[in-house]
C-alpha cells in the first residue's frame, strides 16, 4: 500500500512539471528560424504570436521589437556600448508581441535573478497549462558545457514545453536541463567580451568618457582593457584574460505572453514577482 501510494505521488510530481504547447513534431514544423542578426528576440516573438493564433510576419516583428544592431566598425567604446544593448530586453518583446498584435496579445515579464524561491518546471508547466506562453531571457555564457568554447551573446528563446527536468525550445529546436536553464535564467546583467573583439579595436586615442554610467565605472573597462595590454608581452604559455566584463541592458527570467483578455492574461498582470530564496 505504501508502495502505491509512493507511486502515485511520484506520478503526480511527474504531471506536475510536464506540459507541451507544441509537440517536438509541431515544433520541427512551424519554428521560426533567426530572422537576422542579434534578432532572438523577434524571433521568438513570431513563434509566441504563431502559438496564440496570432499572425504576424517576421519583418513586422522585427520592426514591432526594435532589435539594436552591434556597431562593429566602432572604435572600442561605442562598440562595447553597443554590445551592451544589442539585440533586445524583455522590454521590447512585451512592447514588440503588444504592437505586432495590434493589443490583442500582453505579457509579463518574472525576475530570476537573484535566485528565486521556485521549483523551474512545475513552475512554466503550470502557467503554460493555463494558456500562457514563456520565452526565457538567458546569460547563454553561464553553464556552458565543458571543453564548449563561452557563447558570445545572451538569448531570447520561446518555449514550447516542459518535462521534468526538460524544457524544450526553439530557435534553435533544443533541449536544456532545468539545472542548466535555471543557471543561465539567474544572472546578474553583465556580459562577457572576447579579448580579440577589444584589442582589434582599441586605438591609441581611445577615451573611455563615454563609457560614464556608474555600472560601467564599477567594472573598471579601463583597467580590464589594460590588463589585457599588458599581458600582451606575455609568453604565449602564460594564462591571459579571455574575456572583459562589461554592464549589460538585459534581465534574466521569464516573460509569460497570454491574449490580453483571456483569463490568463488578467492573472499574469496581477501576479506578484517570486519571492527571493534566501541564502545562507
Amino acid at each position: 500500500m505504501e508502495v502505491c501510494e509512493q507511486d502515485r505521488r511520484g506520478e503526480e510530481e511527474a504531471e506536475e512539471g510536464r506540459a507541451m504547447l507544441w509537440s517536438i513534431q509541431e515544433a520541427f514544423d512551424r519554428q521560426t528560424l533567426q530572422i537576422g542578426a542579434s534578432a532572438c528576440g523577434a524571433t521568438a516573438v513570431v513563434d509566441v504570436l504563431k502559438a496564440l493564433s496570432v499572425d504576424v510576419t517576421p519583418e513586422e516583428a522585427d520592426r514591432c521589437v526594435q532589435t539594436r544592431l552591434r556597431r562593429n566598425e566602432s572604435p572600442l567604446p561605442d562598440y562595447l556600448l553597443s554590445r551592451s544593448e544589442a539585440g533586445a530586453t524583455h522590454a521590447q518583446l512585451i512592447q514588440g508581441a503588444e504592437e505586432a498584435s495590434k493589443g490583442k496579445v500582453s505579457g509579463r515579464f518574472f525576475h530570476l535573478h537573484p535566485h528565486r524561491l521556485v521549483r523551474l518546471t512545475p513552475w512554466l508547466a503550470s502557467w503554460i497549462r493555463k494558456g500562457a506562453v514563456p520565452v526565457a531571457t538567458m546569460n547563454m555564457q553561464r553553464a556552458v558545457p565543458e571543453g564548449e568554447e563561452v557563447p558570445d551573446a545572451w538569448h531570447h528563446q520561446f518555449i514550447f514545453g516542459v518535462a521534468p527536468n526538460a524544457v524544450f525550445m526553439t530557435n534553435p529546436l533544443d533541449v536544456v536541463s532545468e539545472k542548466d536553464l535555471y543557471q543561465r535564467l539567474c544572472s546578474d546583467s553583465v556580459l562577457l567580451i572576447r579579448r580579440e573583439d577589444v584589442l582589434q579595436r582599441l586605438t591609441p586615442e581611445c577615451s573611455y568618457s563615454s563609457l560614464s554610467d556608474p555600472r560601467w565605472k564599477a567594472l573598471d573597462i579601463e583597467g580590464q582593457v589594460k590588463q589585457m595590454l599588458l599581458e600582451e608581452d606575455q609568453e604565449e604559455d602564460e594564462a591571459k584574460l579571455t574575456h572583459i566584463t562589461i554592464p549589460a541592458a538585459y534581465s534574466s527570467g521569464v516573460t509569460f505572453f497570454a491574449l490580453r483578455q483571456s483569463e490568463v492574461g488578467q492573472e499574469l498582470l496581477s501576479a506578484p514577482e517570486l519571492p527571493l530564496l534566501e541564502l545562507d
